[in-house]
């Protein structure tokens, strides 16, 4: 995987399409394309086919970082019309002689493609490992080269803003600085040891302390934000909850706008979680639909309620649903707001929107009582008023989705972690600092203080790629798609 040949690979979706792209980068990628293609200026009365291709003296003549109109050519029959872009090492994605053919998106024509071009002695790329070389070759570091990955898969407007932040540097530039200041450091700490006998400190420890409080903050803000990048890539867990017979099947289809759960008026109808995913304002929500909350004796009912309360407590919001023409008496809106407390206590740290539907089965007066004794009882409560049956409401609640998960306006410059293994590598970090700062309070010898200095750099060299192995760059980049 790491040997300096010429691969090929699809870098377009498999199947058959409008256009297909097929990629090649190595030393060799020019003199392959040179044996395979020749202009549409050059006349097939006019030269040799196959003697021209021989030679490939038009195809060299082509400038770096140009698009020309051609054909390729087996022998002298023709493949197919193709614009061919032709890319100089350095200047490539990869930082190698680069060749990227378009083609009709015909499966044959893919197919015959490829196999020209292993005839000629490339052969086929493994799994990322074009953005392999663009790592091995420094055009991007490996937290770069991740979100890669990561923006090819994003679905949601805030994903994909994540992963273009990460692309173009994110947080590296500042891990990578912080890096050579600790290791600055440490390099004086054991410089201090040649001297020990003389007793000199050319680490200043007054900076040193300045150095731990500034990295301690930022390491800090950037595990903390893992918890809203996290969700905003994988899409952000919203359970609906309530009492059986609230619409709250009957509320997912409606956000769905589709009929994805049973909806029946018989209660306990639904058993077990149902989940799916939407896309509001550009951000990604799973909806997890679940058993109603009641006593039951039924045991594969009450099953359900116990995973009820387990996908809540998974889950970053809570809806909880109100049945409007149940509320028809004081005791019944004590009841409600005894709920709606027992909710708000049972999942102290995530937010609870309360839903009043089936409002279009009251009266106006009817919701206005209701609303005002809620608000009157519960003044912090999010309410949100509607009909899951007509709509009625719903685009309300999305807004209020939105809201409620305060992702904050992200800016271009916001530095959000989303990958597991940059978290733990911050924490792993993080846990290093303290334990430098814990060995400066205590006056431990320099020797040992150096060792726990170069423990957190060796933590943040392990998310830019600094330091790394064959292992992990195999696990990392065998997740990207082929042609990438």
């Amino acid at each position: 995987m790491y040997k300096n040949d010429t691969i090929v690979a699809l870098a377009t979706p498999a199947g058959t399409g409008a256009i297909a792209v097929v990629r090649l980068s190595g030393p060799a990628s020019h003199e392959i394309a040179s044996r395979l293609f020749l202009p549409a200026s050059i006349s097939r009365k006019e030269v040799n086919i196959e003697q021209e291709l021989v030679h490939g003296q038009h195809y060299h003549k082509l400038a770096a970082n140009t698009v020309t109109l051609g054909h390729i050519y087996q022998g002298d029959r023709i493949v197919d019309e193709v614009l061919l872009t032709k890319f100089e090492a350095p200047r490539s994605y990869t930082g190698e002689h680069v060749v990227e053919i378009s083609c009709h998106g015909s499966i044959y024509i893919q197919q015959e493609l490829i196999a020209l071009c292993l005839q000629q002695g490339a052969r086929m790329a493994e799994a990322g490992e074009f953005t392999l070389q663009a790592f091995l070759n420094a055009k991007m570091d490996l937290s770069q080269a991740e979100a890669v990955a990561d923006l090819i898969s994003s679905e949601s407007e805030t994903a994909h803003q994540i992963a273009i932040q990460q692309m173009r540097g994110g947080f590296s530039g500042e891990l990578k600085e912080l890096r050579s200041q600790l290791l600055n450091f440490a390099s004086l700490i054991e410089l201090e040891l040649d001297f020990s006998e003389e007793d000199v400190a050319f680490a200043n420890r007054d900076d040193l302390r300045q150095l731990l409080t500034e990295s301690q903050q930022t390491l800090r803000k950037l595990i903390d934000s893992f918890a809203l990048g996290n969700v905003l890539k994988s899409g952000i867990p919203v359970a609906i909850v309530g009492e059986p017979n609230v619409g709250k099947s009957t509320l997912l289809n409606a956000l769905l706008n589709e009929e994805k759960a049973i909806v029946s008026d018989i209660a306990g109808t639904t058993r077990d979680s149902i989940e799916d995913e939407i896309n509001i304002e550009g951000v990604r929500f799973r909806l997890i639909d679940t058993a109603g909350l009641r006593e039951t004796t039924d045991t594969i009912e009450g099953m359900g309620i116990q995973r009820s309360y387990a996908k809540a407590e998974q889950s970053k919001l809570v809806l909880y649903l109100l049945d409007a023409t149940q509320l028809n008496t004081p005791p019944r809106i004590i009841h409600c707001l005894m709920r709606i407390q027992i909710m708000r206590e049972k999942f102290p740290d995530k937010p609870l929107v309360v839903v009043l539907n089936k409002i279009d089965q009251i009266s106006g007066l009817e919701h206005a009582e209701i609303t005002k004794q809620i608000h009157k009882k519960s003044p912090e409560t999010i309410l949100i008023s509607l009909s899951a049956k007509s709509k009625a409401g719903v685009d309300e609640l999305k807004s209020a989705l939105v809201q409620s998960f305060n992702s904050g306006a992200l800016s271009q410059d916001d530095s959000i972690v989303s990958n597991a293994r940059h978290y733990d590598a911050l924490q792993k970090a993080y846990a290093s600092l303290l334990e430098v700062q814990e060995g400066i309070e205590n006056d431990i010898s320099s020797e040992f203080l150096a060792i726990d200095i170069k423990a957190t750099a060796e933590a943040l060299g392990v998310i830019t790629g600094e330091i790394t192995n064959d292992e992990l760059l195999g696990n990392i980049f065998s997740q990207f798609c082929i042609g990438k």
